[in-house]
């Protein structure tokens, strides 16, 4: 069936407007190859526009009740629902993830994100203060933020959208969003529901483009805040030119999987293909790395060889299909040059190691296992962000901890034991936000805290359910004197 190429507008004040900008990007399916879309880069006319609106909005929106804004994230919520099916195929499409196994659920968290948002507003309580003055008394409120821009990355095109724009405008704040270049679509997609829902004109914009449009939002006047999700080296040039804009970053990890010799092997093999292979590996979170201990290294192995078997790639549109093509050649390439730098170092690959030839596009990388990987290598001390599960031998829980810590980037691990004393000192002494205990370095819900640990480069502040709403929020305290009042 021929696919129908759309051109995608700006979505500013609750229109669709054709882009000012003089130059376009051609969105192409990694499925199929074939031509999905074209985005006009928005020019700086648009931009001020998109932030005029944001700014008309704020305070109308911010003055509804905590219920009125919950009320309109649970339309949004419910239409989502409705239209999941089709929502989830066109994702697929675009960024390449499988329907069946993925895409669909992906939908069914970003309408999680809004009810959670919309529950979480009802109940943001506040302190009442004791006063050292009998005739006072001090009160603290949540007041939203103003006007946020949102800068998200391609591998969650609608879920890392939601976990910024669902709390952030249920708390009040209004938002301009720069979704990927490489998935406008899902983004205009999702902007359609949240229009039709019923979401009033400029509570959320949405133009589109690359770095110099997200350069230009960032330090727009009209900007208040910053909210971004992606790679390091792009939130480093985020926060820069932010300057003293307050900011919520969720930047790259580079996942450790900590496998002691006590742990329940099946268990962590199972955890370790899941997490190196969920969205071809492209997630924050992912197992960019395997700490075996030496004792049990080769079981592991066999267990983990095991595991793989039961996910084939494939078609994301085969409901078989548990790995899909990787979404863009840069991020492919990086798996290329991580691997070739592995096996130059001494490292084996027992499974895959490069890219399928008989597919429709070249980004189609077959599920990778590697063994021997050295400490010294571009896998261990980067993010690889691909379909990859590298073991490397450790001989104690000293020497795990020191190459799991020997990384700028701190955002999630896990650990596989059966010793409770043995799992809480890794959870004392990882240097990252969040640690997995028996579970995949991938496992979160939607509504706990998810970021990166001080000291590294994996940003701040925390992403998930009420933890976002008060990074997106003020505390504004009142000290009331009673003394002469009736």
């Amino acid at each position: 069936m021929a696919v129908t190429v759309r051109t995608l507008d700006n979505f500013i004040g609750g229109e669709w407007v054709a882009s000012t900008g003089e130059t376009a990007r051609t969105v192409i399916s990694p499925v199929t190859g074939e031509t999905l879309a074209e985005a006009p880069d928005a020019g700086a006319e648009d931009v001020d526009r998109a932030v005029a609106a944001a700014r008309a909005a704020q305070p109308k929106w911010a003055a509804l009740s905590a219920w009125e804004r919950a009320k309109i994230c649970h339309a949004i919520a419910d239409l989502i629902d409705e239209r999941r099916e089709e929502f989830a195929r066109e994702l697929s499409l675009e960024q390449g993830k499988p329907y069946a196994a993925e895409a669909l659920g992906d939908i069914d968290e970003t309408a999680e994100n809004f009810r959670i948002a919309a529950e979480d507003v009802k109940r943001m309580e506040t302190a009442i203060i004791p006063s050292q003055d009998p005739n006072k008394r001090i009160l603290t409120f949540r007041k939203p933020n103003g006007v946020y821009v949102g800068i998200t990355p391609w591998n969650f095109p609608t879920l890392i959208p939601v976990e910024l724009i669902a709390p952030g405008i249920a708390v009040g704040n209004t938002i301009v969003m720069k979704p990927s270049e490489w998935t406008p679509i899902a983004m205009a997609n999702f902007m359609q529901i949240m229009a039709d829902a019923g979401l009033p004109d400029g509570v959320v914009n949405v133009v589109y483009g690359g770095g110099d449009v997200g350069e230009r939002l960032v330090t727009h006047p009209g900007i208040d805040c910053v909210g971004f999700v992606g790679s390091h080296p792009t939130a480093e040039k985020i926060v820069r030119a932010a300057g003293l804009k307050r900011s919520l970053i969720e930047a790259s990890g580079n996942g450790p999987v900590i496998v002691c010799e006590d742990a329940d092997l099946d268990r962590a093999a199972e955890g370790a293909v899941f997490g190196g292979f969920f969205c071809a590996g492209q997630v924050c979170c992912a197992t960019e790395r395997v700490l075996v201990h030496e004792r049990v290294h080769d079981d592991f192995l066999d267990e983990v060889l095991k595991a793989a078997a039961a996910w084939p790639l494939g078609d994301p549109l085969d409901d078989s299909t548990r790995v899909g093509p990787m979404n863009n050649e840069p991020t492919a390439l990086k798996m290329d040059r991580h691997l070739e730098d592995a096996v130059d170092k001494g490292a084996n690959v027992v499974l895959g190691g490069s890219r399928a030839d008989d597919r429709p596009t070249r980004l189609y990388y077959e599920p990778t296992v590697v063994t021997d990987v050295g400490v010294d290598t571009l896998i261990n001390q980067q993010e690889t962000f691909g379909p990859i599960v590298p073991l490397i031998r450790v001989r104690s829980d000293e020497e795990a901890l020191a190459v799991a810590n020997d990384s700028h980037l701190g955002l999630q691990a896990a650990v596989y034991t059966s010793n409770l004393k043995r799992a809480f000192r890794y959870v004392d002494n990882l240097r990252v936000g969040n640690v997995v205990v028996n579970d995949s370095t991938d496992y979160w819900e939607a509504h706990e805290p998810f970021g990166g640990a001080s000291g590294t480069q994996s940003g701040w502040g925390r992403i998930g359910g009420r933890y976002t709403m008060l990074d997106m929020s003020d505390l504004k305290t009142v000290v009331l004197d009673v003394g002469g009042l009736d």
